[in-house]
C-alpha cells in the first residue's frame, strides 16, 4: 500500500489519474484577445491540459503573432472561415483527448479552473457536458450574458440562464453556487466528453454561429445524457468579441438557428403547436424591433423565417435521424410573458414546478 505523504505527491497522484484534456480556442481575427488572455490559459492549464489554438482563416495577423509570441502552442489552421460550428468540428477532428474544452478567445481563466470540473464529470458517467460559472470580465461581481450560471429554454425555445433573464443580469452573491443539471452549457466555455462529441455529430455546421451549443446539448439530452453547471470553477468573459450584441446579423442568426433547433429536436406531441406559435411570437418580436427603431433587426427576423421555410426539407431529413424525448430543463411557461408582463427579473423568481 502506497501512502501519499506530501502535498507535492498528492498533486502528482492527482495529475497521473487525470484523463487527457485539450483546451481548444477557436480564433477568428481575435489577435488582441489571444495576446491578452492566452498567457493565463497556458499558465493555468499546462499541468492539466494541452492548449490548442484553432484559427479560422484570420486576416488580422493572428498566425504571425502566434508564431512570434507562442511558438510552443499548437496551432490548427482551418483553410476557410465557415463559422464557429464548422471551425470547431474541423479542429476537434484533429485532436486526441478524453475531454474537449471549447473556450472563447475573450475569456480570462482562473487558477485551478480545469481539474475540479473534470473530477466532477468523472464522478458521473451520465454527464456529457458541463460549464463553469461565467462572470462578466468588465464587472466581475456580475454574471455574464452568454452562459451565466447555466442555460435553460422555455417551451417555445427561448433561452435564458440562471443569473440572466433577457437583458437583466444578476450580481453573483453565491445564490447559484450549487452544481445543478441544466438544459444547455455555454459554448463560450464548454467541457464535453470527446467520445460523445464525435458520436453525436459535434456542432451543426448549418448553424454557422449562435445556439449551436443549445442544439448539441439537446441532442445529448435526447440520448439520455446530462448537462451540468459547476460553480466551483469560474471564468470571466468579455462577450461580443466577434459580433456585437446589437448586431442585426446576430439577430438573424439567433432567430434562424432557434427555429432550426426546435424543428430538429422537439418531441412529436409538441412539434406543430410550438412551430406555429413561434411564427406569431417572432412576428410580434419583429414589430417590437420596428417600433423601437430597429429596422435592420425587423428585416433580420423576416430573413430568418424565409431561410427557415426554404430549409424545411433539409431539416426534416435531420429530424428523421434523431431520437426525441420529453427532456428535463424546459420551462413550461413563456419566459417573455413572465419577464415583460409578470415582471419576473430573476431566475429565482421562476416557479420550479414549471420546469420539466
Amino acid at each position: 500500500m502506497v501512502v501519499v505523504t506530501s502535498q507535492m505527491e498528492v498533486q502528482k497522484a492527482r495529475l497521473t489519474n487525470m484523463p487527457k484534456v485539450a483546451v481548444v480556442i477557436l480564433n477568428y481575427n481575435g489577435k488582441t484577445f489571444l495576446e491578452r488572455f492566452l498567457p493565463a490559459v497556458i499558465e493555468y492549464s499546462c499541468d492539466y491540459a494541452d492548449v490548442i489554438v484553432a484559427d479560422n482563416a484570420s486576416t488580422d495577423g493572428s498566425l504571425d503573432m502566434m508564431n512570434r509570441k507562442f511558438p510552443k502552442t499548437r496551432v490548427i489552421q482551418n483553410p476557410v472561415n465557415k463559422g464557429f460550428s464548422n471551425g470547431y468540428n474541423l479542429a476537434l477532428s484533429q485532436v486526441d483527448a478524453d475531454y474537449f474544452v471549447l473556450l472563447n478567445s475573450d475569456i480570462e481563466v482562473t487558477p485551478n479552473w480545469i481539474a475540479p470540473l473534470i473530477e466532477f464529470m468523472e464522478g458521473d458517467n451520465q454527464i456529457a457536458a458541463c460549464q463553469p460559472k461565467i462572470l462578466d470580465f468588465n464587472n466581475k461581481s456580475q454574471f455574464e450574458y452568454a452562459g451565466a450560471g447555466g442555460g435553460f429554454i422555455d417551451k417555445f425555445g427561448y433561452p435564458f440562464c440562471r443569473g440572466r433573464l433577457f437583458q437583466t443580469i444578476e450580481t453573483d452573491n453565491g445564490q447559484y453556487d450549487d452544481p445543478t443539471e441544466v438544459f444547455w452549457a455555454s459554448g463560450a466555455c464548454m467541457f464535453v466528453r470527446s467520445s460523445l462529441f464525435r458520436e453525436y455529430g459535434g456542432l451543426d455546421d448549418d448553424f454557422f454561429a449562435h445556439m449551436e451549443e443549445i442544439d448539441f446539448c439537446w441532442r445529448l439530452k435526447n440520448a439520455g445524457h446530462k448537462i451540468m453547471y459547476f460553480p466551483f470553477s469560474q471564468v470571466y468573459h468579455i462577450g461580443g468579441g466577434t459580433l456585437p450584441k446589437n448586431s442585426s446579423r446576430k439577430t438573424y442568426l439567433n432567430f434562424r438557428n432557434n427555429l432550426s433547433l426546435l424543428y430538429k429536436n422537439l418531441p412529436d406531441n409538441l412539434f406543430l403547436y410550438v412551430i406555429i406559435a413561434r411564427l406569431f411570437l417572432d412576428m410580434a418580436a419583429s414589430f417590437k424591433f420596428l417600433i423601437e427603431g430597429g429596422l435592420p433587426d425587423f428585416f433580420a427576423v423576416l430573413r430568418a423565417h424565409l431561410h427557415f421555410y426554404r430549409k424545411i426539407p433539409h431539416l426534416r431529413r435531420k429530424r428523421s435521424k434523431l431520437t426525441r424525448h420529453q427532456v428535463s430543463g424546459i420551462y413550461k411557461k413563456n419566459i417573455a410573458v413572465e419577464y415583460f408582463l409578470l415582471r419576473k427579473r430573476k431566475y429565482s423568481q421562476l416557479n420550479p414546478k414549471h420546469f420539466n
